[in-house]
C-alpha cells in the first residue's frame, strides 16, 4: 500500500493534478472489512492531504458512529485522487469529475481494493458507483441492491455531502446513509 501511495503522488493520468495541492490517497485500517469510496477530495482534503476531513467527512464519521461502526476499523478513499474545482474569488468550488477523469483514476482504486481484500465496499454517491461498477447507476434506485465488484459485495448509497446540500430531505438522506452503513457492517460479518 505504501508503494501505491507513493506512485500515486506522481500521477499525471489526467489534468487534475495541475490545479490540486496534492494527491489524496486512501487512509485507514489495512485490514478493514469495510472500504468507503467517495467521489473526490474536497477543498479541505486537498489542503490537508487526508480523505474526509472537511464538512462531508464530519457527516460521514457521525453517520458511522450512529451505525455502530468504529472509524478505526474502516478504510476511506475516493474514486478520484485530485480535487477538481473552479476558483471563485478566494474560494475553490467543487466541480464534478468527468468520465475521463474518473477513468484515469480507476487503476488506483482497483489497486487499493486488491491490496486491502475487504469484505464489503460502500460507494458513496454516483461518481464512486460509476467508478466501481463501470457504469452510471442512480443512487436512490440502487440503494438496497448488492453489486459485485471483483466478487466483493458492493453497495451504493448517498455521499455525505448530499446531507449538506439537502434542505427538507436532509434528515431522510442521513437516515438512509446510516441504514446503508449498518447493512455494510452486517455484510462484512457474513461468512
Amino acid at each position: 500500500m505504501a508503494k501505491l501511495e507513493q506512485a500515486a503522488r506522481s500521477c499525471r493520468g489526467c489534468p487534475l493534478y495541475a490545479d490540486a495541492e496534492q494527491v489524496v490517497f486512501g487512509e485507514g485500517s489495512r485490514s478493514a472489512a469495510i472500504v468507503l469510496v467517495g467521489e473526490q477530495p474536497g477543498d479541505q482534503e486537498d489542503r490537508q492531504g487526508h480523505p474526509f476531513v472537511g464538512p462531508a467527512g464530519r457527516v460521514l464519521w457521525s453517520c458511522l458512529d450512529d451505525a455502530g461502526i468504529d472509524r478505526d476499523s474502516v478504510y476511506a478513499t475516493n474514486a478520484v485522487k485530485h480535487f477538481k474545482h473552479e476558483p471563485r474569488g478566494k474560494r475553490r468550488l467543487h466541480k464534478k469529475p468527468n468520465a475521463a477523469e474518473v477513468e484515469a483514476c480507476h487503476p488506483w482504486i482497483e489497486a487499493e481494493l486488491a491490496a486491502l481484500r475487504c469484505r464489503v465496499v460502500v460507494a458513496l454517491g454516483a461518481t464512486a458507483a460509476r467508478s466501481l461498477l463501470g457504469r452510471s447507476v442512480p443512487v436512490a434506485a440502487s440503494r438496497g441492491a448488492t453489486f459485485a465488484v471483483h466478487d466483493v459485495p458492493t453497495i451504493v448509497t448517498y455521499h455525505p455531502s448530499a446531507v449538506l446540500r439537502a434542505d427538507e430531505a436532509a434528515v431522510e438522506i442521513r437516515e438512509a446513509l446510516v441504514a446503508d452503513l449498518r447493512r455494510a457492517a452486517a455484510i462484512s460479518l457474513d461468512d
